[in-house]
């Protein structure tokens, strides 16, 4: 399906970039593509007793749309409270709104709560953000060990080289999405990682 069709089925208007607010630390907002979101919720590593937690969520997409295509609860943080205030009206009237809950918080000081089992990333802050957050992430898994597993779309190598040397992550799979989109290619793909004991 064409994102218009998609955005009408969920009954959300999450499309546009906004850098109203960017800086160094936090990334503008760019919605991922309604097919790389496909094909991440038919992989099955998102099911109906996962609950996703999306980082820098803007407008809300990836927490409706996987809650409606994967069953799973889904929370969304976003610092900004103007895009913000749009995931929550889009909340209001998404077809699976009654799964979501949008917050607005700085991603460093949010407490996972525990039963957040799923990460998802498009690139939304720096890589020393991204350190503290995945601090936070291996943190609540020793406080309540489970299955947890972080995705990144279009992963920076910044974010690749973090990953790679975290003793509490291994790598678990990479979705290739090359075939989708006209970005740098290397980089359209999903990559998975399990936060835990090796």
């Amino acid at each position: 399906m064409k994102e218009k069709e998609w955005e009408k089925l969920l009954r959300i208007k999450t499309t546009g970039r906004d850098d109203t607010r960017s800086d160094t630390f936090r990334y503008p907002y760019e919605p991922t593509s309604y097919e790389v979101l496909e094909r991440l919720a038919n992989t099955g590593i998102i099911g109906k007793n996962n609950t996703l937690l999306d980082y820098g969520c803007g407008k809300g997409r990836v927490s409706i749309f996987m809650a409606y295509q994967t069953k799973c609860h889904s929370i969304g943080i976003e610092y900004d409270e103007r895009i913000y205030n749009r995931a929550l009206a889009n909340k209001t009237d998404a077809v699976s709104g009654n799964k979501v809950k949008f917050l607005c918080v700085d991603a460093v000081g949010f407490k996972i709560p525990d039963n957040v089992d799923r990460f998802f990333f498009f690139n939304p802050f720096s890589v020393e953000i991204f350190k503290s957050v995945l601090a936070n992430i291996i943190d609540s898994y020793y406080e309540n060990q489970r299955e947890m597993l972080v995705m990144c779309y279009y992963p920076s190598d910044e974010y690749l080289m973090c990953l790679s040397q975290e003793y509490n992550v291994t790598f678990v799979e990479e979705i290739d999405c090359s075939d989708i989109s006209d970005g740098e290619s290397r980089r359209e793909k999903v990559v998975v990682y399990r936060v835990g004991e090796k």
